[in-house]
């Protein structure tokens, strides 16, 4: 009788782990991210290398920023999985939070996928290239095995270099632009637009040099950005600011999905990320990972 009742009871153990969240970690994770792309440029935008990612991989158009729409506020909601009021960092262009965070990691911030990422695995190559200085507050520096400050005309280079070089875990890259063009030619204009091809041919040879690497099939690739904008700003809450691009492409990830049906928030990109990488968010996040993008 005990040993057809603990049989029952494994055979419920095994069930009730095969109806838990599935693992879609893969080898390597791209994070690329475009400061000040808004949504509202996509369909007007002569992007064809973003375009056919989105062929190939699961998008949406209206993931929604947290607020206020600034830079550093949202950067830290996607890599912290949390909001401001969590992760503290509220004005455009914080240094350190604003606000004490809810919970500090060892490293003196709210922890970010990066840390957790290094704290699995100690040994894993991660790195950060970035045009913005304010995107090493974010990240947390001391988690990565290679941070860089780098001008926009030299950061796809230096970031191909890098995949080829290192065939990295974990890396982001992540471009000023088009943030500077908004702020003073204004957005949804045609400088705006050509800023937007040219980042699209950034994209597309950086796709090559994970080709090159021979990686592609362990890989999965993640472009997004932090806001979009209005004129020649953003901070506020209209649409043109608050809806920014999600690409996911690479192995596992359906083709040509639009989720756009899906509530998806700033901060969710951290669960995706987190996800793809094998890695448990903090018990204070409340990032949810987008099931429906993989097959």
């Amino acid at each position: 009788m005990r040993i057809k009742l603990s049989l029952v009871m494994l055979a419920a153990a095994l069930m009730l782990s095969s109806c838990g969240p599935k693992s879609h970690e893969v080898e390597h994770v791209f994070f690329i991210g475009l400061d000040g792309w808004g949504s509202y440029s996509v369909e007007n935008s002569d992007m064809t290398n973003v375009k056919q990612l989105m062929k190939d991989g699961a998008w949406t158009i209206k993931k929604r920023t947290v607020l206020p729409s600034h830079s550093a506020t949202n950067w830290a909601a996607m890599f912290m999985g949390v909001g401001p009021e969590i992760h503290g960092f509220y004005e455009c262009c914080s240094e350190k939070p604003d606000l004490e965070p809810r919970y500090l990691s060892k490293n003196g911030i709210f922890p970010t996928v990066f840390q957790l990422l290094r704290e699995k695995e100690p040994d894993a190559e991660i790195g950060c290239l970035h045009e913005w200085s304010g995107i090493k507050y974010l990240i947390d520096t001391l988690s990565v095995s290679y941070e860089a400050k780098v001008p926009q005309a030299d950061l796809c280079e230096e970031s191909c270099k890098y995949i080829l070089e290192k065939k990295p875990r974990f890396a982001a890259f992540v471009y000023d632009d088009p943030d500077h063009v908004g702020h003073s030619a204004g957005h949804d204009t045609p400088e705006y637009y050509k800023k937007l091809k040219e980042l699209d041919g950034w994209i597309g040879k950086t796709i090559e040099a994970i080709k090159e690497a021979g990686i592609w099939d362990k890989s999965v690739v993640v472009i997004t950005s932090d806001h979009g904008g209005i004129n020649y700003g953003h901070g506020g809450i209209s649409m043109m600011e608050m809806e920014t691009p999600l690409i996911v492409c690479g192995k596992g990830i359906k083709k040509d999905f639009c989720f756009d049906d899906v509530s998806v928030m700033q901060f969710d990109v951290a669960a995706i990320l987190a996800d793809l990488l094998g890695v448990k968010l903090p018990e204070q996040s409340y990032a949810r990972n987008v099931e429906q993008i993989y097959e």
